[in-house]
């Protein structure tokens, strides 16, 4: 590659290949890493083999020499050396904690508890007997024992109710309704009840579940001079005729305003 190169002489080139002049030829392989380490750190930017002057444990790098304790470790203890990392753990003796959380780093089991000439393991949860709305925990040797929590009730006072064998109190199911509320001054409908809002054309009834049903009525029959009675939703066609303001029945004939010298009858059809 344009450069000259004495007999045996070695270099790296890029792609860490190891390359060599022999007998006027040039010989390249791919250079070897014997890694000699169990915790090696990376290989470094731009070179090819990993390092053993230090140590990667779970994803940290350690120097040379340090001491440290793992995250997980329980008081184990572990050094660096010349990329091997070694971990010593605490020699505890047998027995159980003096405490459910004791201070030291050795690990134990949690006492039991006696109680009323029963055994419990450390964590254990039981009801005293005849008892099922009390609690009890074993707690390293110690019992605790509280009242089970009862839910939040979100019931007037004089519709809780507390039933033979029940812990807490629960709402009583409402009253039903005696009927229907239908404005701010208190007037209520009984149920079934069946009255007109104002509208002659909407009919409304107070419902068994204390609701109010609404319907309104769609008149079909049309006629050009219909009679429109007080009270009533759609104009009659069958009574008479309203004409001009004024009101004639079927069959009667009377003379026109606009001209005197017509007349009119008003016919059913």
């Amino acid at each position: 590659q344009g450069a000259p190169r004495e007999p045996g002489a070695r270099w790296i080139e890029p792609g860490c290949r190891s390359c060599a002049c022999q007998g006027g030829r040039v010989l390249c392989e791919a250079v070897s890493c014997p890694v000699t380490c169990s915790h090696p750190l990376p290989t470094p930017a731009g070179g090819c083999c990993p390092s053993c002057s230090g140590c990667l444990h779970d994803g940290v790098s350690r120097d040379e020499g340090d001491v440290f304790s793992p995250s997980d470790g329980n008081c184990t203890v572990c050094v660096c050396l010349a990329g091997n990392v070694s971990c010593i753990s605490p020699e505890c003796p047998p027995g159980s904690c003096p405490s459910a959380s004791p201070a030291d780093c050795c690990s134990c089991q949690p006492a039991k508890c006696s109680f009323r000439g029963r055994t419990y393991a450390h964590g254990a949860r039981f009801s005293l007997d005849g008892d099922d709305c009390t609690t009890c925990v074993c707690r390293g040797g110690e019992v605790e024992c509280s009242f089970a929590p009862c839910p939040v009730l979100d019931c007037p006072q004089h519709q809780r109710h507390l039933g033979p064998g029940q812990c807490c109190f629960t709402c009583r199911d409402p009253p039903a309704p005696a009927g229907c509320f239908v404005d701010d001054n208190g007037v209520e409908f009984p149920i079934g009840q069946i009255w007109s809002p104002g509208d002659p054309c909407e009919l409304c009834i107070c419902q068994a579940d204390g609701s109010v049903s609404c319907k309104r009525t769609d008149c079909v029959e049309t006629c050009p001079y219909p009679i429109r009675i007080p009270g009533q939703c759609c104009p009659d066609c069958s009574a008479g005729c309203t004409y001009m303001g004024r009101i004639f029945y079927n069959n009667e004939t009377f003379p026109s305003v606009l001209d005197p010298c017509l007349s009119c009858i008003c016919l059913v059809r």
